[in-house]
């Protein structure tokens, strides 16, 4: 059964789970160990979260993004937010550069 995300974003604006970083190794005990301190922050994550879209002339408009898409997004265009422990950014969609296809 999928976790309930206690975070709802508003408008355009979409949460996103950072994919871990190449090279790096996560410890069951949640320790994280890079490969190198200074490689740069992915710019890849899962979308946990989305926003019920912007309003453009009284009408709202959806989100191309759905909850469980992989996508790459801007690597200057997010806010880090931390939730029980764990790091999301929080973009607007027009940050999202594309959906990665599986």
């Amino acid at each position: 059964m999928a976790k309930t995300f206690a975070f709802r974003p508003l408008g355009e604006k979409i949460v996103v789970k950072p994919a871990q970083k190449e090279g790096e190794k996560k410890l069951a005990s949640g320790i994280i160990i890079p490969d190198t301190a200074n490689k740069e922050r992915p710019a890849r994550g899962k979308v946990v979260a989305v926003g019920e879209g912007k309003v453009e002339d009284g009408k709202r408009v959806p989100l191309t993004v759905k909850v469980g898409d992989e996508v790459l997004f801007s690597k200057y265009g997010y806010d880090e937010i931390k939730l029980d422990g764990e790091e999301y950014f929080i973009l607007s969609e027009s940050s999202v550069l594309g959906i990665i296809n599986k």
